[in-house]
């Protein structure tokens, strides 16, 4: 492949120099106006569009194309249609229309609706998007697209995330008005997430069962080595997974996406990469495309990409930092604290939105990084906990004190904190140290979501984030637009706020129990699992957030809701199968062979020791003890599988038009029986011959690569 970066980059992606190039110029700048003003595109000129986006594809070896969406599976979804057009004389031509472009048509019955569709109502609608650039991959056209039913319901995690983002311009805009801001037209937000995720060897992960099902090792006993050494974090990167690397940031640097940062993560056989920030709704569809290119690409190399979020017991697992800030047209980053009057007083008054909405909105924002996979992560002291906080560091912590208390700020120089009359000292970016253990931490010139699971779509998580801001913002626009006197409402304003929403700030160590008591203690929320999550959704206050900003219909809430719960109960029902047929097929079988093999060994050496012809010989005590031990905890397993098959079959009969009963069950009963049945079998691995053992282990997994 090309070692020439800006050559590649891009190369597959139809994006804004291409359409330069290849529209006239009065079809381009109508584009562009589509695109800036979120306007209707008119059908003529999307002929035209499609057209030169057909012959570009072709060019770079298309020959199908698709509408590209994000349905409430987690992942995205291709119907390919190829470009082939029959004529008379029995050959084909290459056609792609303006309507096709603009709108597709996919089966809606067959993803997750929660009610909205029933599956005899099967017709659902993809719409372009074009803000975010169609592009080449694997000879197929793909075009990003939102998705909706017949009756216009979103179905979709694209369109939310598009609605959240129209709200925040549209609030964030009345606050820049009322500081004289009038160049800047438009507010976007900015977006990076950090990809963790862990690399295997693809002849190992084709052993075992629970990988294949679950993405997660249902059993494995830990390594007499873990990551107890931290040698593995930024380690110099082994050959085979440099190369990896390699192919990784190519592939994603032709499809435009600005893969910087790669290193060694924590736990052995895990790793990151960090992009560039980008708009908020490109950086979605882009995290989405390299979470599959990561696994393409692995599978080349003979690895097996795993983004679950805890695939091993007993090591860290992987998560997705969403790095998020709000940027203007005009380039100005909104979380930068700035040097001026007029810019310290604009900051502070972003920066006590954000405040006000994390603490009001805590329950969204815990919702919206909620799955049964992320459930192994939080609040396990290697991820921030379920509880939601938000870190500011020292230094701006005790600027944050003195303007609520109204006093002088003690730091490097002093100051006054009358807010609009003095300036705000400046703020270094690394006044303080870096917090790990927090969910929401200020720094320095955004904020990073530390929470997101590795596997899911940020699209849930931002789209939170800009809907509960959008609200403290438009509250506050609100306040000031029929201020008398604006400084000192201004002043009044960010000093009550801080005041009443402070409990959510919060710079110690979030791993700890004493935090939990604290944060108790303050009111803030504690839930720790998914199923105790959900039910916000329903909550009057975020029915009505969501309506009021033209989010979501109630309809469309409760969809969410019925979707994400049914959506937790299958994953741990398809577990609990999974380690049911581990464990009779492959487990306990082999067990059983083992224990035949040590009391075969015990009888010929007590056969051995009674012959006369032998005057001694050794003692048979280690077989005897181990066939014992093992004995003992194959018919613990036995029972513990018996159990749990009982369970999921009891979780079968249910109702389940009552969702969240039926995943109560599941976190209730289910979990603690599969966590039951894999203590034993942990512990018979332990104690048996490796060549008996019918799983690669945990060993030979994280440290084979």
């Amino acid at each position: 492949m090309s070692s020439n970066v800006p050559e590649i980059f891009g190369s597959m992606v139809f994006n804004d120099a291409i359409m330069r190039d290849k529209l006239p110029k009065d079809i381009y700048r109508s584009l562009k106006k589509t695109i800036q003003d979120g306007k209707d595109l008119d059908l003529n000129v999307a002929n035209v569009v499609a057209i030169a986006m057909k012959d570009w594809a072709i060019e770079k070896g298309a020959t199908h194309y698709t509408h590209w969406f994000q349905p409430m599976t987690g992942v995205t979804a291709e119907k390919h249609d190829s470009f082939i057009s029959p004529q008379n004389d029995g050959r084909v031509i290459m056609e792609f229309s303006g309507k096709e472009l603009i709108k597709g048509e996919p089966d809606a019955s067959s993803f997750p609706s929660g009610g909205l569709r029933a599956t005899f109502e099967a017709r659902g609608y993809t719409a372009w998007d074009p803000t975010s650039y169609a592009f080449v991959k694997d000879g197929v056209l793909c075009i990003p697209t939102a998705f909706c039913s017949y009756g216009g319901e979103s179905l979709d995690k694209k369109t939310p995330m598009l609605r959240s983002m129209e709200t925040l311009n549209e609030q964030a805009l009345r606050i820049l008005r009322l500081f004289g801001n009038d160049d800047v037209k438009r507010v976007n937000t900015t977006v990076g997430p950090e990809q963790e995720y862990f690399l295997i060897d693809r002849s190992m992960y084709e052993k075992r069962k629970d990988l294949i099902y679950c993405d997660r090792t249902l059993f494995g006993a830990r390594p007499p080595k873990g990551q107890e050494l931290d040698d593995h974090y930024f380690g110099a990167i082994k050959p085979r997974v440099q190369a990896f690397m390699k192919e990784l940031n190519e592939e994603l640097w032709k499809l435009g996406i600005m893969s910087k940062t790669e290193h060694n993560e924590v736990a052995p056989a895990q790793h990151e990469m960090a992009p560039i920030y980008d708009t908020g709704n490109i950086a979605v569809d882009h995290n989405q495309i390299t979470m599959e290119v990561m696994k393409n690409v692995a599978k080349r190399h003979k690895f097996i990409c795993l983004l679950h979020e805890k695939p091993f017991a007993g090591v860290n697992g992987s998560g997705k930092h969403n790095n998020w800030s709000m940027v203007t047209d005009t380039g100005v980053n909104l979380l930068e604290p700035g040097r001026s009057v007029h810019e310290n007083a604009q900051f502070l008054l972003f920066l006590t939105a954000i405040i006000k909405a994390v603490d009001e909105y805590q329950d969204l924002l815990r919702l919206s990084i909620a799955s049964a996979g992320n459930d192994h992560r939080l609040g396990a002291a290697e991820a921030p906990p379920a509880i939601m906080s938000i870190y500011v560091g020292d230094d701006l912590g005790a600027v944050l004190r003195a303007i609520e208390n109204g006093t002088s700020y003690d730091g490097k120089q002093k100051s006054k904190m009358d807010i609009g009359v003095h300036v705000l000292p400046k703020l270094p970016k690394d006044t303080s140290d870096r917090n790990r253990t927090s969910p929401f931490a200020f720094t320095g010139n955004k904020f990073e979501f530390r929470s997101c699971g590795s596997s899911m779509s940020v699209a849930g998580a931002n789209m939170v984030l800009n809907t509960i801001v959008a609200e403290s913002l438009k509250q506050f626009a609100d306040t000031l637009e029929d201020a008398s006197d604006f400084t000192i409402e201004l002043r009044d304003l960010i000093k009550s706020n801080l005041k009443k929403h402070k409990r959510i700030l919060f710079n110690g160590d979030g791993y700890s129990k004493e935090w939990e008591k604290e944060a108790q203690k303050r009111g803030l929320l504690n839930l720790k699992t998914t199923v105790d999550a959900i039910p916000v959704y329903l909550d009057a206050k975020n029915i009505k957030l969501f309506k009021e900003h033209k989010i979501f219909t109630e309809a469309e809430v409760r969809s969410r809701y019925e979707i994400e719960l049914e959506a937790y109960s299958k994953i741990i029902n398809i577990e609990g199968l999974t380690a049911v047929d581990m464990a009779k097929k492959e487990i306990l079988p082999a067990v059983n062979r083992y224990i035949r093999q040590l009391s075969e060994t015990a009888y010929f050496k007590q056969n051995l020791f009674l012959s006369k012809d032998v005057p001694a010989a050794l003692p048979e005590k280690m077989e005897i003890d181990l066939i014992r031990k093992l004995s003992k905890l194959e018919d613990s397993a036995y029972a513990a599988v018996n159990r749990l098959e009982k369970l999921l079959d009891d979780a079968a009969k249910l109702d389940h038009q009552d969702k969240l009963k039926v995943a109560v069950f599941y976190k209730d009963r289910i979990i603690p029986a599969m966590a039951e049945l894999r203590k034993y079998v942990d512990e018979m691995e332990s104690n048996c011959d490796k060549a008996a053992w019918p799983l690669p282990s945990y060993g030979d997994m994280l440290f084979s690569v």
